[in-house]
């Protein structure tokens, strides 16, 4: 499986992937640990992806997306953006709204 299908398959084998620097419990970078704490704000399932890991990923994806930075958040497949996007969408109550849409939300 070439790069490209690995991110595909991520995106598409989970209602929501975070590509970010670190892990949830070790963000390493202060956007990538703001955007998980917004997520365990929400309650949110999530399938986290360290970009550190696998260099040949963190190239293909910003590609993938057009998106220059990390984290990336995707739900439902759509790219929905970077911290600062996740931050405006959760101070709105809409981030709230969408991970519920895809059953992505602790009950």
């Amino acid at each position: 499986m070439n790069v490209i299908e690995r991110i595909k398959n991520q995106i598409e084998n989970n209602p929501v992937v975070l590509f970010m620097k670190g892990t949830p419990d070790f963000p390493q970078c202060g956007f990538s640990g703001q955007t998980v704490q917004i997520l365990e704000a929400c309650q949110a399932k999530y399938a986290a992806v360290n970009i550190f890991e696998d260099p040949e990923l963190r190239d293909a994806l910003k590609e993938y997306s057009n998106w220059p930075t990390y984290p990336q958040l995707y739900i439902n497949g759509n790219l929905v953006g970077g911290c600062d996007i996740v931050t405006d969408l959760y101070k709105k109550g809409e981030l709230a709204a969408m991970l519920a849409t895809v059953n992505a939300t602790v009950q």
